[in-house]
């Protein structure tokens, strides 16, 4: 298991792009869609040509939670949407991690949305126990 401050996750069996596939049906089943995926890997071959092992953000939302927290707290979208990160370790080893919605959503001084980021994150582990 890896833990945070601001993330929880774990390495999994799987491939690169097997852990993306899995971890994009696991959040689907949750109601979680993804809105962005970076590359950061090519993107920084790309802009300054120098290699990293394979490193991509998914940017998942659920739209009912998105429309509650929005509606609570019209600034969270600055905290939006709760990121997933799929990579590879130096060794080869592939990791899932997913932002923690209670470490970043607490930031906010509201207890409509705090309570909402504890149903997230009981969804985002959900997910990483399916793994």
């Amino acid at each position: 298991m890896i833990k945070t401050r601001y993330s929880f996750g774990k390495q999994v069996d799987l491939s690169f792009n097997q852990a993306i596939e899995k971890v994009t049906e696991l959040l689907a089943e949750q109601g979680f869609g993804i809105l962005t995926e970076i590359d950061a890997s090519a993107t920084i071959k790309k802009k300054i040509d120098k290699d990293i092992p394979p490193y991509k953000i998914l940017g998942a939302c659920n739209p009912n939670f998105a429309h509650k927290a929005i509606t609570n707290e019209s600034s969270i979208g600055t905290l939006l949407p709760c990121n997933v990160l799929v990579r590879e370790d130096m060794d080869g080893n592939v990791i899932v991690e997913f932002m923690d919605p209670d470490a970043i959503l607490n930031l906010v001084d509201n207890p409509l949305v705090e309570e909402l980021s504890s149903e997230v994150r009981a969804r985002l582990a959900g997910v990483l126990d399916n793994l």
